[in-house]
C-alpha cells in the first residue's frame, strides 16, 4: 500500500523543478514505532494489542494525524497514511508534518471500559514521542471525541501537569474547540460547492451517492442536504440503501444511533435496516447513476477491478486513498473528475488546527467563527488546485499533490540543500 501512495508523487515532477533531495526526502518516514500493549480485560484476562505511530515527516512543523482502530490496521497503512497527512497538511497550508497512529484491534468486540484501557495504554506506550510541538495525534476510523479525551487525561497524568495542546478533537468540555465533530464532512462540502461554482452546477438537481456513512460522511449527507443536494443513497459496512429521490438522512442516521450497543461509541446497527427504503450492496453503490459518488469509507473501494462500473460525473474522496492509481486512470479516461482526499478531506485537520490553536492561547472561538475561517481557508486552497489543474491540463490528484509538494520542497530547501553547500564562497 504505501508503494502505492508514492506513486501519487510521480506525476508531479513532471510539472514542477524541484531539487531531488526533496524526492528522497519523501519517500520514506522520518521515525516508525511499534509497541505491545497489554490490556486487562472485562473477564481478569490479560490480551497484547500492537499499536502503530509513524512520524512521516517535521519539515513544516510538528507532526499531526489521527490514531485509527480497527482490524486491518498494520505498519504499510499507517506509513501509508502519514505520507497522505503530510502531503495533505501541506495542500491545506498549515504548520504540520504528517504522522498516523492505529492499533490492530476490532473495538466492537471490547466494552467500553476495555476500550477505555487500550486508549490510555496507547499514550503510555506512546508518550515519549509525542507533544504538543512534536506529534499531535486526533480522531480517526473507530476512534472519536470520547477515546481522545481518555487520551488527553492520561497523557496529563504521565506529564504531571495539563497539557491540552497534546491531542485534537477533544469532547468541548476537555477544551475541544466547536465545529470540529462535523468539520471533514464540513469541510469536504465547502469544497464541493467551489467545485460546482466553477462548473455553473444547479445543485438542488445534483444527486449523490455516500459510501461510507460515520462520522464523516453522516455530517457531509446532512449539510449536504441542507444546501439542496439530493442524497439518494448512503452504507456502511453491512449495506446500503438507496432512494431514487431524496433519503432522509437524519432520520437514518438517528435509526443507526438508536441501535447502537456501545453507549454511541460505536454503532453496531447498519443502515440498511431502514426497510422503507431499497436495499442495496456497496458494489452497487458504487455503480450508481448519480452526479457525485462520495467514498468516505477505507481506502481502495474503488480499483481496476470496479473503475469501469462507476457512472458518476465526480467522485469526492473523503476516506484516505480510496481510489488506487491504475483506478484514476481508468476514470480519467471515462471523463470522471476525482476531488482528491488531500484536498476534499483537510477540514478535519484544520479545525484541528484551530483547536490546537485555542489551546495554546486559552482562549476559544464560537462555532461560527471557526466555519467561517475553515471556509476561507478550503475554499482558497480548493480554487488554487482548480487554478493548477487548468494551468498545467492535469487531473486535479496531480494538481493537489503540485500545491502540496512545492511548499513542502520550499521548506526543506530552505533549510538547505546540495546545491546551497556547492556553491562558492
Amino acid at each position: 500500500m504505501f508503494e502505492i501512495a508514492k506513486q501519487r508523487l510521480e506525476p508531479v515532477f513532471n510539472f514542477i523543478d524541484v531539487d531531488e533531495e526533496v524526492f528522497t526526502r519523501l519517500s520514506v518516514p522520518k521515525r516508525s514505532i511499534v509497541a505491545n500493549i497489554p490490556v486487562r480485560m472485562d473477564d481478569g484476562s490479560l490480551r497484547v494489542f500492537t499499536g502503530y505511530r509513524v512520524q512521516y515527516d517535521d519539515t513544516r512543523g510538528p507532526t499531526k494525524g489521527g490514531i485509527r482502530y480497527h482490524p486491518r490496521v498494520n505498519m504499510d497503512e499507517v506509513t501509508s497514511l502519514s505520507f497522505w497527512m503530510t502531503v495533505k497538511c501541506a495542500v491545506a497550508g498549515l504548520p504540520f508534518g504528517g504522522a498516523k497512529g492505529g492499533v490492530t484491534v476490532n473495538p466492537k468486540e471490547l466494552s467500553l471500559l476495555e476500550i477505555e484501557r487500550l486508549s490510555r495504554g496507547y499514550i503510555r506506550a506512546f508518550a515519549d514521542v509525542l507533544g504538543g510541538n512534536r506529534d499531535i495525534p486526533a480522531p480517526d476510523v473507530y476512534t472519536n471525541s470520547t477515546i481522545m479525551g481518555w487520551m488527553a487525561d492520561e497523557y496529563s497524568v504521565i506529564a504531571r501537569r495539563q497539557e491540552p495542546t497534546i491531542i485534537t478533537g477533544k469532547p468541548l468540555h476537555l477544551n475541544g474547540s466547536q465545529g470540529r465533530e462535523a468539520a471533514t464532512g464540513q469541510g469536504a462540502l465547502f469544497v464541493l460547492n467551489e467545485y460546482a461554482q466553477h462548473h455553473g452546477w444547479n445543485v438542488g438537481q445534483k444527486t449523490i451517492a455516500i459510501q461510507g456513512f460515520g462520522n464523516a460522511g453522516y455530517h457531509f449527507a446532512r449539510l449536504a442536504n441542507t444546501m439542496g443536494y439530493r442524497v439518494v443513497a448512503v452504507s456502511d459496512s453491512k449495506g446500503g440503501i438507496y432512494d431514487p429521490k431524496v433519503l432522509n438522512v437524519t432520520d437514518v442516521y438517528q435509526f443507526k444511533v438508536e441501535n447502537s450497543e456501545l453507549a454511541s461509541v460505536y454503532c453496531e446497527a447498519s443502515v440498511c435496516n431502514k426497510l422503507e427504503y431499497e436495499q442495496i450492496t456497496n458494489e452497487e453503490l458504487l455503480a450508481l447513476n448519480v452526479d457525485v459518488l462520495v467514498l468516505a469509507a477505507l481506502e481502495n473501494q474503488i480499483t481496476q477491478l470496479n473503475a469501469c462500473n462507476v457512472q458518476a460525473d465526480v467522485v469526492l474522496e473523503i476516506a484516505n486513498g480510496p481510489v488506487t492509481p491504475q483506478a484514476d486512470e481508468l476514470m480519467e479516461e471515462k471523463g470522471i473528475a476525482v476531488i482528491p482526499d488531500v484536498l476534499a478531506n483537510s477540514g478535519g485537520v484544520t479545525v484541528s488546527y484551530f483547536e490546537w490553536v485555542q489551546n495554546k492561547a486559552g482562549f476559544y472561538w464560537e462555532e461560527q467563527e471557526v466555519l467561517e475561517k475553515l471556509q476561507k481557508i478550503m475554499s482558497r486552497e480548493a480554487n488554487l488546485v482548480f487554478d493548477l489543474s487548468n494551468r498545467h491540463q492535469c487531473s486535479l490528484r496531480t494538481a493537489a499533490y503540485i500545491h502540496g509538494v512545492e511548499r513542502l520542497a520550499g521548506a526543506i530547501d530552505q533549510r538547505g540543500n546540495r546545491k546551497m553547500f556547492s556553491r562558492s564562497c
